[in-house]
């Protein structure tokens, strides 16, 4: 463990002294711009995206207004893997120079291009935009006490019906009222960007004689100062329509100060429920705990001291209970090869997910940092490929193995491989629609690169050093001969106590768990890592504890076949969370695509596998360690 934790140190070291030479303070890429008046401020267009669907597009994918020449801005491989693109826009403003019905363009649909439209309009697509790093929000007024809450995106369109009409006709958003919200610095002259805040409208545009470049609209006219405020002759969308793209844009001054522009959009109104969801988690620790305790102090003491205490060879033979087992319990496994796998991935994941908690817990994800979660995660995955060599082959040369080749191949390919055909399956699907959220060619490259040239090779070296150490020695000797496992109990039934084990530890999380899929398919921010780390936490304690009770339950039932049970106890929570994944896309999402439940089917399969290994690993671990310790405090002759 001494070695896990000096890797964990060092790789986060390294990359504190990577991240901070950039700026002294500020975190690389999220330093504050300063603006003067008349500063031009583009505003770029991020991807199309809907809950309904969860298939997002490039922004240019519907016959918006171009810029002479669109230029892509994706900064890392987290954006690209998030089906995120930024591009520039036809929007520039001027700082604190406010605009009123500012043309765009004009465009005159024809039947595919108004087909676009029907379709996004349908599936209730928004469309994203960002400026100075601070995503698009439409304010909404609510009758609770802060009054407002924070739309992410405006919608393309919306249907409706024209007075006295049956026909439902589908309107776009054509018109966009921008507002800037700016916090002035007292003693210069410039100011900094804190809010971005639109009001879409529906307007049916109209002028007097032919269209040219200096054609002044009647619907709305800075000249007149008729400026639109309500979407009372709304734009419908049919083949040969007419569209005319307008913007206004007035600038605000705040109090909002620089540091804290992102509070209003990370705004939780539910802290309650992470109390009472870390309240009603701890009560399940506290449980498990006092069980331990018991099992510990009480069945534990006296058992040994009783063992210890046995003269004679009468009583010697009227053992019971574990002690009866010692001859078997570290006996290598069926199949011991893939339990070293397995276990080696786990202590993987286990790396990636703690070093990817201190860091949210530091701050550097935060969420202006688009992609750095999803980055970070995947390179740390690709670093700790060293602790799973390591720990796959110790635990392979204490079952007597000698080919540690073969161990680290299966350890580099097992996991990831699965994980890989999986997602190319489900990246075919999401390249068939067209959609953004497809990873480029290139980007499945760079992934085989990290994996084949970084991963494999730290998996090796991980191995040797693990190889090359000595091996770990058995508390008590392994008999010749195994003993007969006497018929168990129906409770003590391998499948009914797996089943059982898995319980507790998804009761500790599921709750957390909600906020995660809202926040990933309802498409919301999560920035709340200081609840989800006490959550791990209590996760790691519950796995451990519900292990080493039924653990200690299946000893004392002359049952040595303790090391997959341990595994498959704890890890069988993931079969709960893809039921509970299954239960949450029937109850909460408003997905009708196939190609969209597929795809979250698809990744909630990858998320419980992972999940699987996660807590089979920590199981097992406790169960190793709690097996060690009964059977090397007994004195066997």
């Amino acid at each position: 463990m001494e070695g896990h934790s000096f890797h964990v140190a060092w790789i986060f070291s390294l990359f504190v002294l990577f991240l901070f030479p950039a700026h002294c303070f500020y975190l690389p890429g999220v330093a504050p711009e300063d603006f003067k008046k008349g500063d031009p401020l583009y505003v770029k267009v991020n991807k199309l995206t809907s809950t309904k669907t969860q298939l997002p597009y490039s922004y240019y994918y519907l016959p918006y207004c171009q810029p002479d020449n669109i230029v892509d801005s994706a900064e890392n491989l987290g954006e690209v893997l998030r089906g995120d693109r930024i591009e520039n826009s036809p929007y520039v403003f001027n700082m604190s120079e406010p605009r009123m019905c500012n043309i765009v363009c004009r465009k005159i649909l024809d039947k595919k291009s108004a087909k676009a439209f029907k379709e996004k309009i349908d599936d209730e697509y928004r469309v994203n935009m960002i400026l100075d790093n601070l995503p698009l929000v439409v304010p909404i007024r609510t009758d609770q006490e802060n009054g407002v809450v924070y739309q992410h995106g405006f919608h393309v369109g919306l249907r409706g019906k024209y007075a006295g009409n049956k026909e439902e006709k589908h309107f776009i958003h054509n018109h966009l009222t921008f507002t800037v919200k700016y916090h002035k610095d007292p003693l210069a002259d410039s100011a900094r960007i804190v809010g971005f805040e639109v009001k879409p409208f529906s307007v049916k545009h109209e002028y007097d004689s032919e269209w040219n470049e200096n054609t002044r609209l009647t619907t709305c006219d800075p000249h007149t100062k008729r400026a639109v405020t309500s979407s009372e002759s709304p734009q419908d969308i049919e083949e040969t329509r007419e569209v005319v793209f307008t913007y206004d844009v007035e600038f605000q001054e705040s109090d909002i100060k620089w540091a804290y522009r992102w509070d209003t959009y990370l705004m939780m109104a539910d802290d309650q429920i992470h109390w009472f969801s870390i309240v009603n988690s701890m009560m399940i620790v506290l449980f498990l705990s006092g069980m331990v305790a018991m099992i510990m102090l009480r069945t534990l003491y006296r058992d040994i001291s009783k063992y210890n205490q046995l003269e004679t060879q009468e009583e010697a033979q009227e053992e019971t209970g574990w002690k009866l087992v010692h001859g078997d319990v570290f006996r290598a496994p069926t199949n011991s090869d893939l339990l070293c796998v397995y276990v080696g991935t786990g202590v993987q994941f286990f790396g990636m997910i703690l070093v990817t908690m201190i860091f949210a817990l530091l701050g550097f994800l935060s969420p202006s940092n688009r992609g750095g979660l999803m980055t970070a995660m995947l390179l740390l995955w690709v670093f700790m490929g060293l602790l799973a060599g390591y720990s796959s082959v110790r635990l392979y040369k204490m079952f007597k193995g000698t080919e540690w080749k073969k161990i680290s191949i299966k350890t580099a390919f097992m996991f990831p491989a699965t994980v890989f055909a999986i997602f190319f399956v489900l990246n075919a699907l999401i390249w068939g629609q067209k959609s953004s959220g497809a990873v480029p060619f290139g980007t499945m490259i760079a992934l085989v690169l990290l994996w084949f040239g970084i991963s494999v090779p730290l998996i090796f070296i991980g191995s040797y050093i693990g190889f090359k150490k000595r091996a770990i020695e058995d508390p008590v000797k392994t008999s010749k001969i195994p003993r007969q496992v006497p018929e168990q109990a129906w409770y003590m039934n391998p499948a009914f106590s797996i089943l059982v084990g898995g319980i507790l530890p998804f009761g500790a999380v599921f709750i957390e768990l909600f906020f995660i899929l809202t926040s990933i398919w309802l498409h919301q921010f999560y920035y709340i890592f200081g609840f989800l780390f006490i959550v791990f936490v209590i996760l790691i304690v519950t796995c451990a504890e519900i292990t080493i009770v039924l653990c200690y339950f299946q000893l004392c039932s002359e049952d040595y076949r303790w090391w997959w049970r341990s595994y498959l106890t704890s890890g069988s929570s993931a079969l709960y969370l893809f039921l509970y994944a299954a239960f949450y896309f029937f109850t909460k999402l408003e997905i009708t695509k196939p190609v969209s439940g597929v795809l979250y089917f698809g990744y909630m399969l990858i998320a419980s596998y992972a999940f699987f290994v996660l807590t089979g690993t920590i199981g097992f671990y406790a169960c190793f360690w709690f097996t060690r310790l009964i059977y090397s405090s007994v004195k066997i002759e």
